[in-house]
């Protein structure tokens, strides 16, 4: 009698085990937008569901294009409202001033869609159509380039526009394999495990890709010393406030100690000069960047520069609202 109890009773104790290994490893493993990303030397995710609830960016009148308008009206989606996450792959190009320029884009959208309204639009503005996998890809020339689109089930869209299909194929069949909860890019199995649990939006690789000026990084106008392939490892988390930390993965600990010397005397150099700039045109909607900037640390931690700084909810605001003309000043 013991025995024929026992046995139920390890059966379900083994079943209780292997659902909870199952699921710690789906919470270690990288989200399934990311996951489906073909190669690439950069990939960026932001978890828009989240951002939206903490700063409301979806309440904000946002000022559209006709044409993007008119996605809109034939969609009926609407980006800051439908979209739950964004998944990008950066590739960078051989011939920086080429048709293609520096940088191709891979992307990947989870949300709510309506997939006959989406299917019938995409079918009406494309030059060319292929099927793939059981899918369809529509290819749509803009701005030069072509961009080939497909949806990957009720709530995923793939999207490529590098110069050949072969990156729609791969999100294509990654959407195929996803039943694994480590499948994914080499790029995604080297360096996720480097982002910092619960973050909202995360950045891997080459980030500089979009910065890139000559070789190296250039933001706001401002070249760093660092080359543009340097290895990052971004992300910002939401934990009442948004917490931005980005990490530089030098070669050497005495890499690290020379990068975090150059940016921190760079850092103290921007802020002599926002001081300088606000004493003479003090202006109230400037008080939280300075809140950002003095917020700013950067330390070495071995072999790697890490910059931290508190993001305030109200410059996130300031940065999703419209632009509004500028009042002259008396």
């Amino acid at each position: 009698m013991r025995k024929r109890t026992f046995i139920p009773l390890l059966i379900v104790l083994a079943v209780i085990a292997a659902l909870g290994v199952a699921l710690y490893l789906r919470g270690k493993s990288p989200p399934d937008a990311a996951r489906l990303l073909p190669e690439s030397d950069a990939i960026v995710y932001i978890h828009l569901k989240t951002l939206r609830a903490a700063t409301h960016f979806d309440a904000t009148p946002v000022e559209r294009s006709k044409d993007f308008q008119q996605f809109i009206d034939a969609t009926g989606i609407v980006p800051e409202r439908d979209l739950d996450e964004a998944a990008f792959a950066l590739h960078r190009m051989a011939d920086a001033k080429g048709p293609n320029g520096p940088v191709a884009y891979s992307e990947v959208f989870v949300g709510r869609f309506d997939g006959q309204r989406l299917a019938r639009y995409l079918a009406s503005i494309a030059s060319a159509r292929e099927t793939y996998a059981g899918r369809d890809i529509y290819s749509i020339p803009i701005e030069g380039r072509n961009l080939r689109v497909a949806q990957l089930g009720y709530d995923t869209i793939g999207a490529s526009n590098m110069p050949t299909a072969e990156q729609i194929h791969s999100i294509l069949d990654r959407h195929r394999a996803a039943a694994s909860p480590f499948s994914g890019s080499s790029l995604l199995s080297a360096r996720y495990r480097d982002v910092p649990a619960f973050s909202s939006a995360w950045a891997i690789g080459h980030i500089g890709l979009p910065f890139s000026d000559r070789g190296y990084l250039s933001v706001f106008g401002l070249q760093l010393p660092l080359p543009e392939d340097t290895t990052f490892v971004a992300s910002l988390r939401y934990l009442g406030t948004l917490h931005l930390r980005i990490e530089q993965i030098a070669p050497t600990d005495a890499d690290a100690a020379r990068a975090t010397g150059t940016l921190s005397t760079l850092l103290n150099l921007f802020r002599s000069v926002q001081q300088a700039q606000t004493q003479l045109q003090p202006h109230v909607s400037d008080a939280a960047f300075r809140e950002m900037t003095d917020s700013m640390k950067i330390e070495q931690h071995k072999d790697r520069a890490v910059l931290t700084a508190n993001i305030p909810l109200e410059l996130v605001k300031q940065l999703t609202s419209p632009a509004t003309e500028t009042q002259p000043q008396p």
